[in-house]
């Protein structure tokens, strides 16, 4: 029986009741130690029945073997990886250990995890319980979480326990429920139904020091002597100065555990060193103490331990750690040594070599090279597998146990690189301090400062990184690894709007090929031109943007910033070209770092473009992606990508959440750029709606928040044109210069359009019509159309026309506008063409609009339409999307009555009619 749980026990029965008819859900539990958490999984365990539930528990001995949790939970269902796509299966097997391949795609992984849940759950409701999450090891935990975040329409719950005040576990993006200590009722019912008689005057220090800790309540009388249980002496004989209620529990229970005999006491901290629930290693090891199996009995009468024919248990958490910290250290290497020993004729079998090398390196305080060199592959195993905490972890172990200072700079710097990787950057950033100051050689110094670089860019500010970087410049003077670091200063210093400190990284650039892209981008408007047209001939290397190496860092580094250059100098197919080339690259080579950085690329590009569902999808899937990992600079930018998306197609709520979180991020992070583009969106959705006025001050905002021409250019035409239409065309005078200046540099008939488009607002009558001609002329120019930008070039010289009286030349450009806007699902945009339209005498009816179908779509329902359309399956939908094939089924089930057809036969009608 639970005391107090009330509320918490009906939530829980809820969602299986709801599981039953299809629903899936996720919660996470957090609290303090003996709070409840593991009862309410068991509560939760007897309401699914038996049959329907699967359980992981983390275990802190195992938190560095990387997918030991998710062996655990799903191997009782194994028999399902048979009908997974081979992908999925393969990805599983490996991450079992099984197939002894490498896992390459973290993400796969992820969905293979989903589908398996989603096929256990076929004959009916399934509970999936993570106990003690926080010290689960990060690789499994990912997986779950992945899996969680997008459960759907499978019919699973999943039940995360995490104990707050551990570090590890953290689980963000799923329902959190936090356990309180028990009201003062709950905890009278509970010593009056479970616990041995007290006195008052016990009972009263009992309730004072558990704090309404469950646990506490009944561990701590346990602890007691009759005679302190009576009152007869001081009832609570452990410290009065422990800050919470879990230390006196973990004090009760070594009570307990001291009173036993010293035989048990050994295999008991055995047991706890490995922890692993194997009966016989246990059995072999303790045999080094002269333990045998009888010696267990005491404990399993203490009700400390649960014993089978093949496990062992400790009944609570806190028992087992009650039993190793109260070991002295003596006793603990020596469980630890034994524990190596009996593992030492199963190294060949699946985890044992990394437990084994473990258990050496926690046996050895001083240096061994030979247990270092053991600890070395480990790492390697694990980071194969994408295990990247857990090889963080034992490369740090290993730069403990090795005398060489070069090479533990070499190992704590592998520390840091796939601490980076894991997303752990507060451990990152205590590890690069620790070996920042060594002497390293100038590539590890590059590598180094690239990772420090990483975590203030998602713990602080983008100039920190860009200083971080140039100090690494300074240091490391000109070699071959000063490229790389440059490069990201370059971006980093961007990132920052900072005018000055671009112009800093600017005046470190050599004078060379290698960084003429560089240059343009960090350099004065005045040298972009040659450089821009330089880099499209051909000419140069352009910062090994042409043929760079799309398997490690430094390639994708520098094919990011030819992309990005592209992006800046209205170059949008080189941009989408590039950015395609990243994402593919990145999923195929399991370059996962790049990945969320790439779809932003390629978003922004199709953003340009006007290709607004493939837009939206690789913004959402990049976020997505981002929030995983916790890239909070990048989610940054996401954010503003999905707000301009929204302000085009006059979502105003949307665009007000989105740019609203991008802002107050970017703000208390100085992102400048990032603040640029929110303000933008912002600025835009104002301006499609007539607003002209706010957009203007939104618009005035985003310029202040960059102190670079090129950074500027993308959201001049807008303010340009909230000038004018304001009516402070003195506004518009020096934006009208700045851009003429860059579409200059930049070279290309898009830029020059939007140029032209501008003068005609701002210059003399004589010259409008002539200026707007020109500017449409050069819409149609370009390699790549922009049919946002010219629909509102023809949409502003359609208004000029028509206030010149010129209604039937108005008419033609007012409805060639509208016509554009409707494709784009342009709404508000649209809404303005149409009211000027019939101003000028004109009818308004464009005739049927697919977007108007699509627009009736969930942003999910759109992208699995968009996918089916091309004949995809939803085995393949789902592995795309990282769904399950049931949740696809589901989104296809609720789209084809919106868009009024019966089969999948009829989407790519549809598709075709929007495009």
């Amino acid at each position: 029986m639970l005391y107090g749980r009330g509320i918490e026990q009906e939530r829980i029965h809820r969602m299986l009741v709801r599981a039953g008819d299809g629903a899936s859900c996720a919660l996470v539990i957090r609290g303090e130690a003996g709070m409840g958490k593991t009862a309410l999984l068991e509560y939760a365990t007897g309401v699914a029945g038996p049959g329907r539930v699967l359980r992981t528990v983390g275990i802190e001995s195992e938190m560095e073997l990387a997918f030991g949790g998710l062996h655990q939970l799903l191997w009782p269902v194994a028999g399902h990886l048979e009908g997974l796509p081979g992908p999925q299966a393969a990805v599983l097997n490996a991450a079992f250990g099984v197939s002894g391949e490498a896992v390459r795609d973290r993400f796969g992984l992820g969905t293979a995890v989903l589908a398996m849940l989603a096929r256990a759950a076929a004959g009916g409701p399934l509970l999936v319980l993570v106990d003690d999450s926080q010290w689960l090891d990060r690789a499994s935990l990912d997986a779950l979480v992945f899996a969680a975040r997008r459960l759907h329409t499978e019919g699973v719950v999943m039940l995360f326990a995490v104990r707050d005040g551990v570090p590890g576990g953290q689980i963000e993006g799923v329902p959190q429920l936090l356990l309180q200590g028990l009201d003062p009722a709950a905890v009278d019912a509970l010593l009056t139904g479970r616990v041995v008689a007290l006195s008052p005057y016990a009972r009263e220090r009992i309730v004072e020091q558990a704090q309404g800790n469950p646990l506490a309540l009944l561990e701590l009388p346990a602890a007691l002597t009759a005679e302190q249980r009576g009152g007869r002496l001081n009832p609570v004989t452990l410290p009065a100065g422990l800050a919470s209620p879990s230390s006196r529990i973990q004090e009760a229970f070594q009570e307990q555990i001291r009173r036993l005999p010293a035989a048990t006491r050994a295999m008991l901290l055995v047991a706890a060193a490995d922890d692993c629930g194997d009966l016989d290693l246990v059995l072999r090891a303790s045999a080094r103490f002269g333990a045998t199996l009888e010696d267990l009995e005491p404990a399993e009468d203490a009700t400390l331990v649960l014993l089978s024919e093949h496990t062992l248990s400790f009944r609570h958490p806190l028992i087992r750690s009650a039993t190793y910290q109260d070991a002295a250290l003596t006793r603990r290497l020596a469980a630890h040594r034994a524990l190596a020993e009996a593992l030492r004729g199963d190294v060949g079998v699946g985890q044992h070599a990394d437990r084994r090398a473990w258990h050496l390196a926690a046996a050895t305080t001083g240096a061994d090279e030979t247990v270092a060199a053991e600890m070395v592959g480990v790492a390697e195993r694990a980071g194969g597998r994408q295990g990247t905490a857990s090889a963080s972890a034992a490369y740090e172990r290993a730069a403990q146990l090795t005398s060489d200072s070069a090479g533990r700079a070499q190992l704590l710097a592998a520390a840091a690189i796939t601490s980076a990787e894991a997303g752990q950057f507060e451990r990152t950033a205590a590890l690069t301090d620790r070996v920042n100051a060594l002497a390293l050689d100038p590539r590890m110094l590059a590598d180094l400062a690239r990772v420090r670089a990483i975590v203030e860019l998602d713990r602080g500010s983008p100039g920190r990184a860009a200083r971080i970087l140039l100090e690494c410049a300074d240091r490391i003077g000109r070699c071959a690894d000063l490229a790389p670091v440059l490069t990201e200063a370059v971006q980093t210093a961007q990132s920052s709007g900072d005018g000055r400190l671009l112009a800093e990284v600017a005046a470190r650039l050599p004078d060379s090929p290698q960084y003429a892209m560089a240059r343009a981008m960090a350099g004065p408007l005045a040298t972009a031109g040659a450089v821009t047209e330089r880099t499209r001939a051909g000419d140069g290397d352009a910062d090994g943007a042409d043929g760079a190496d799309g398997a490690d860092g430094d390639g994708f580094a520098e094919r990011i910033l030819a992309g990005v250059h592209g992006q800046l100098f209205a170059d949008h197919r080189t941009a989408l070209d590039t950015a395609l080339a990243c994402v593919r690259d990145c999923r195929t080579q399991d370059v996962v770092g790049w990945l969320h950085t790439s779809l932003h690329l390629l978003a922004e590009a199709q953003l340009s473009l006007g290709r607004y569902e493939e837009a939206h999808a690789a913004a959402t899937e990049g976020l997505a992606i981002a929030e995983q990992f916790g890239r909070r600079h990048r989610e940054t930018y996401l954010r503003a990508t999905l707000a301009t998306l929204a302000a085009v197609r006059g979502e105003e709520e949307r665009c007000a959440a989105l740019g609203g979180a991008a802002l107050e991020y970017a703000d208390a992070h100085d992102i400048g750029l990032a603040a640029a583009h929110a303000h933008r969106a912002l600025g835009l959705l104002d301006l499609g709606s007539g607003d002209a006025g706010s957009a203007l001050t939104r618009l005035e905002a985003a310029r202040s928040r960059v102190g670079h021409p090129a950074l500027t250019a993308f959201l001049l035409p807008d303010l340009v044109e909230a000038a004018v239409r304001a009516g402070r065309p003195e506004r518009a005078a020096e934006p009208v210069v700045l851009l003429t200046r860059w579409a200059g540099a930049a070279r290309q008939p898009a830029a020059a359009a939007l140029a032209a488009r501008c003068r005609a607002l701002t210059g003399a009558d004589e010259e409008v019509e002539e200026r707007f001609t020109a500017a449409l002329g050069l819409h149609d120019a370009g390699p790549v159309a922009q049919p946002f930008e010219r629909a509102r070039t023809e949409l502003l010289f359609g208004e000029w026309l028509r206030r010149e009286r010129r209604r039937t030349d108005a008419r033609a450009h007012l409805r060639r506008a509208l016509e554009a806007f409707d494709g784009l699902g342009a709404r508000s945009w649209a809404a303005r063409a149409r009211t000027e339209l019939r101003a000028g005498g004109g009818t308004s009816e464009t005739g049927g609009r697919p977007d108007e179908l699509l627009g009736r779509l969930s942003p999910q329902e759109r992208e699995v339409v968009r996918l089916a359309a091309t004949g995809a399956t939803n085995r393949q939908i789902a592995t795309q999307l990282f769904l399950s094939p049931r949740t696809v089924g589901h989104h296809l089930y609720r789209a084809f009555p919106k868009l009024g057809i019966t089969t999948r036969n009829d989407l790519p009608s549809i598709l075709d009619r929007e495009r």
